[in-house]
């Protein structure tokens, strides 16, 4: 059994170390060592300087006799403090009475009140209301006044002793008696100081705990840093945004990210200026900082506050295209009857015999675009329905080679134009119908921009950075996508073909994420490269 929380007793009763914690035996303790010290004292000063001091003037053997009593007294205490046994209040009882009793029979061989040793029992009693929390503290105070009072009535009656010294002894009863009142005080207000601390205590440990689960939970990263730079501070978030931090003693935020150090030190010159998106150098995401001064006073720290504006994009973006889905899907239905007519008419345009030249490139821009709207409406459609994945158990080796062959044919490029390199044969849980939408989109996509030979559009699967994962990722020979075009290829209706609609990549995306995958264009020296990260079964 752990021991109890402070000021607390244990239901059984039955043992003191269970009923008190640590700091009343603790105090006990010191207790006991001032009273050892004293009776110490008080022993060598009669065996050295009795005489001179007074000490034992009525009778020195009884004196010193006592004082050796006393001193065992104090030393057996200590044993039982150590030991616990028995319980905190009987222990105190019986140390406390001791005290009387040892120091009026010292008082008795010093020739009575006149000695002055009726004074060492304020500091006892003191001290024993202090740490009894009041509890007794009056007891002791009339126990004290009655020894002192019944000790000068048998000098009194026996030792020829002065009626007068009953009003010192009666002033001795009152100090002891406001003694202890005091102690009562002062113990009362300790025990309230100590239960409002220990509120306190729980109150800060549950707003600190609050507060670090609000930093765990938020979706921007936080990071509090100091006066002197130093990062105090960082929930996973910002780990996550801006990569992992060593863990040096002091990790100053210049060495873990100096481009948002240095645009702390312009916020701090010039508070009112503004910063545009950054990139993390880590993780390559687009973010943005706020900082936020802790307290009123400069010296006090920041705290920064770190924003996913690629979260926040795709989020304003999702809103916009809900509304956008809805209203396109029903134009879709309707355009799709009128486009297949003037689709068919054209082809059946073409066919006739005798029409010019003229005609016929005509027809044939008709045609192109009527097939170009087709593919637009289809998109649409698909967009509309992107959330609809049946995932099913697909072995990618066997699925991507008949892929190849199949997107070969229809395309009408050699089949040494696409290789297939499987570094490693796993099954993903992934929509069929999905999956080849993925391929279709992004190797048109590469087989655009590519050069057309063997090889030109490369395959390839191998196992992910995390753990569990797949990356089937599509690489080109081509020039790549310009640095300023990268931030919007996953922008819907963004295109750089002439024959073009800008949702293929879009799409693509959007079914990768319901099917738990991710697609994201991976930076390379040549070519471009597309990644899809899926879970394998």
């Amino acid at each position: 059994m752990g021991p109890p929380d402070d000021g607390k007793r244990s239901l059984d009763g039955l043992s003191g170390a269970l009923e008190y914690p640590d700091s009343h035996w603790r105090s006990l303790t010191y207790f006991n060592t001032y009273r050892i010290a004293v009776a110490f004292v008080l022993l060598v000063a009669t065996t050295a300087l009795g005489k001179s001091l007074l000490l034992g003037s009525w009778n020195q053997p009884l004196f010193i006799s006592v004082s050796v009593a006393y001193v065992l007294f104090s030393a057996m205490s200590f044993a039982t403090i150590v030991a616990r046994r028995p319980g905190f209040p009987v222990q105190l009882a019986i140390q406390v009475c001791g005290d009387i009793l040892f120091i009026v029979l010292l008082l008795h061989a010093s020739g009575g009140i006149s000695s002055g040793l009726a004074l060492l029992l304020l500091a006892n009693l003191a001290a024993a209301g202090i740490i009894s929390r009041g509890r007794l503290t009056l007891f002791f105070a009339a126990l004290a006044s009655v020894a002192v009072l019944l000790e000068h009535t048998y000098e009194v009656l026996f030792f020829y002793g002065s009626y007068t010294m009953y009003v010192q002894a009666g002033l001795l009863s009152i100090g002891y008696f406001a003694t202890a009142w005091l102690a009562h005080a002062l113990a009362k207000r300790a025990v309230a100081s100590e239960q409002l601390a220990a509120q306190r205590e729980v109150d800060l440990a549950s707003m600190a705990q609050v507060s670090q689960l609000v930093m765990q939970d938020m979706q921007d990263g936080v990071i509090v840093v100091d006066s002197r730079g130093v990062v105090r501070q960082m929930n996973p978030r910002a780990e996550e945004l801006l990569g992992p931090a060593p863990r040096p003693r002091e990790l100053l935020l210049k060495d873990y990210n100096p481009g948002l150090a240095a645009r702390l030190a312009r916020w701090q010159e010039n508070p009112e200026a503004g910063f545009d998106p950054m990139r993390t150098i880590l993780t390559q995401k687009v973010t943005a900082a706020r900082f936020v001064p802790v307290g009123h006073q400069d010296n006090q720290g920041v705290v920064v506050f770190i924003e996913d504006l690629t979260r926040i994009q795709m989020q304003a973006q999702q809103m916009k295209l809900v509304s956008l889905g809805r209203l396109t899907a029903n134009i879709a239905h309707e355009i799709r009857n009128p486009l297949s007519a003037i689709n068919h008419a054209t082809e059946l345009l073409q066919e006739e015999s005798g029409i010019g030249e003229t005609h016929r490139r005509l027809l044939q821009i008709i045609h192109d675009n009527a097939q170009r709207l087709d593919r637009m409406v289809q998109d649409v459609l698909r967009l509309n329905r992107r959330d609809r994945a049946v995932r099913e158990t697909v072995v990618l080796g066997d699925f991507l080679r008949n892929f190849a062959l199949q997107f070969c044919q229809i395309e009408k490029v050699p089949e040494e134009v696409i290789r297939v390199d499987l570094r490693t044969l796993p099954s993903v849980s992934f929509d069929r119908s999905h999956l080849n939408q993925i391929m279709w989109n992004l190797c048109r996509n590469a087989l655009r921009y590519c050069r057309r030979e063997p090889g030109s559009v490369s395959v390839i699967v191998e196992a992910g950075a995390a753990t569990g994962t797949i990356e089937l990722s599509v690489v080109d020979d081509g020039p790549g996508v310009a640095e300023s075009l990268r931030a919007h290829l996953f922008e819907p209706f963004f295109t750089t073909a002439s024959s073009g609609t800008g949702l293929g990549l879009y799409i693509a995306r959007e079914v990768c994420e319901a099917n738990g995958a991710s697609l994201n264009y991976v930076e390379r020296q040549a070519g471009a490269q597309f990644t899809v990260v899926m879970k394998h079964t």
